[in-house]
């Protein structure tokens, strides 16, 4: 390299230094004036609302620390457990997604919290930046409802989806590629639901390209009033801005455009499944029995979450000793006998992969269910997994890759599946366990804030243990193995057998081949 080209490489490395420099002073400076209110959860009562009856009769049965939980897989009575306790609130609806889609099953979730709202219920909903931008006006005209207020976490200045957000994007990279991965819906602070689950129709079954599968957990009693202090901490985190405050004029839609918009998305989607299974159930909650059989009790379920700070730009303030990873990981070295992984991005990096090896070594059957690469809707994540597989293999650990739908298998760097794993969680010896938001990878580890729900109950652990083993069966995934240091192979029911990635072009394995040897894999 030549000294001139060295000055103008060196030169431009300071300009971008110190615009970056001038792009946090900047944002911190608008951040702090721009804070919203402070705002706490509404108190419960014995009796204000329906749900307060419903449930607390529930609880006056039980010790005062012991919390219920009930285990979501099935889309639909997912997404039904959302819209009726939506529809049963009276008093808040606290609301905290990664992402929010305004698709179908997205537009009816938020038709039923302007519901709520119209009925004088306090609606927060907090979303993160990430997948907000350039859909303002939308959330805008939620916003502008007066028992409304939408908040963003690490939101950028431009509210565009275009070049300037990009910029603003790459100029704040070190803290704006921090992101809130929590996912937490809190109706009357009584009734909790956490897990693995955004909002849109891939998590709800109704997408025609994608389907996740994927878990939540419907909590009441003492595990709820812990999910609401997070989305309290995060609400008035400083890390956390009104949408209002980065618009000087509202939306472009006027309350009675909105309206109508909303009835036009009823009316379309009318026919759906969804809008179907929301009639065939009764509109709202009015005893024990309607929001579900099938509750687990114990003193020993506890709603968990990373602190906001997680994400801030600058070390000193990310303060790593509270951080859900030592939960996780005090949770993978207690096992004795069985632990099982559900990550669908799993990148366990070495540290991961010699706790599992550790406890292989120690006689524990370690078990990881993740995603195939024909099903990945991350390949570049896959990039990062493939290159520990063979390690993990031979130590022991027994890897089962979840198989695309026969409706698409496709792959693409950046795109979908025809089904994909969303759902992250582990189960210890047939006994304790995790659902949450929390994947075996650097991203959930070191820069998105994560949350979920740690539990020491036989009875949760079994429903989990079930959904496992179904989705290792051989009919939905291969069993990767590995003999004697042979190459990789892929194993199916039917004896069928590969020796490269299924049911993926030679194309796209080739480049997840050259991808791995990026230095990326701290994103991941």
């Amino acid at each position: 390299m030549s000294l001139s080209l060295l000055r103008t490489v060196l030169l431009l490395t300071v300009i971008l230094v110190l615009l970056s420099v001038v792009a946090l002073w900047s944002w911190g400076r608008f951040a702090r004036s721009a804070q919203g209110e402070h705002a706490t959860t509404l108190p419960t009562s014995a009796d204000a609302t329906v749900l307060d009856r419903v449930i607390q009769p529930l609880l006056d049965e039980q010790d005062p620390d012991t919390s219920a939980a009930a285990f979501l897989d099935d889309p639909i009575n997912a997404f039904i457990a959302r819209v009726r306790s939506a529809r049963t609130a009276e008093r808040s609806l606290d609301i905290q997604y990664y992402i929010w889609e305004h698709d179908t099953t997205g537009r009816l979730l938020e038709h039923e919290i302007m519901r709520a709202a119209e009925r004088g219920v306090r609606v927060r909903l907090l979303l993160d930046d990430l997948s907000v931008g350039g859909r303002d006006n939308e959330f805008l005209a939620v916003d502008a409802h007066p028992n409304v207020e939408i908040r963003l976490f690490n939101p950028a200045r431009s509210r565009s989806a275009g070049m300037k957000r990009a910029i603003e994007m790459g100029l704040r990279f070190v803290g704006f590629n921090r992101r809130m991965h929590n996912k937490a819906w809190v109706a009357d602070n009584r009734l909790a639901i956490v897990g693995g689950r955004n909002i849109g129709d891939e998590y709800f079954g109704a997408s025609d390209a994608t389907n996740f599968r994927d878990t939540d957990l419907l909590l009441f009693g003492p595990a709820v009033e812990q999910t609401s202090t997070i989305f309290d901490t995060f609400w008035n985190a400083a890390e956390v801005i009104p949408l209002r405050a980065l618009h000087q004029k509202g939306s472009k839609w006027s309350a009675e455009e909105f309206l109508q918009r909303r009835e036009q998305w009823l009316d379309d989607a009318k026919s759906s499944q969804w809008v179907k299974a929301m009639r065939a159930h009764k509109a709202t909650i009015r005893s024990p029995d309607d929001i579900t059989r099938h509750l687990h009790w114990s003193s020993s379920i506890t709603v968990i979450s990373d602190p906001p700070a997680k994400a801030a730009p600058l070390a000193r303030h990310r303060i790593q000793a509270g951080w859900l990873l030592y939960d996780i990981n005090a949770l993978l070295y207690s096992a004795r006998r069985d632990l099982w992984i559900i990550s669908p991005y799993f990148v366990p990096g070495p540290a991961g992969s010699l706790i599992m090896a550790g406890q292989t070594y120690r006689d524990v059957d370690v078990r990881v269910l993740t995603n195939s690469l024909a099903a990945n809707d991350v390949p570049l994540v896959h990039a990062g997994y493939s290159k520990y597989r063979p390690a993990l293999l031979d130590a022991g650990v027994s890897l089962y890759e979840l198989r695309p739908s026969a409706k698409d298998t496709r792959t693409r760097i950046v795109g979908s599946s025809g089904a994909s794993l969303h759902s992250k969680a582990f189960v210890i010896d047939g006994q304790r366990g995790f659902l949450g938001s929390f994947n075996l990878d650097p991203r959930s580890a070191q820069l998105n804030t994560e949350m979920g729900v740690l539990f020491d109950d036989t009875g949760l652990a079994a429903e989990l243990t079930r959904f496992f083993e179904a989705s290792i069966a051989p009919e939905r995934a291969w069993q990767v193995t590995r003999n004697n240091g042979d190459n990789l192979r892929w194993q199916a029911a039917g004896g069928n057998e590969w020796t490269h990635e299924p049911k993926t072009s030679l194309g796209i394995r080739v480049l997840v081949r050259l991808l791995r040897w990026l230095p990326i894999e701290s994103q991941l």
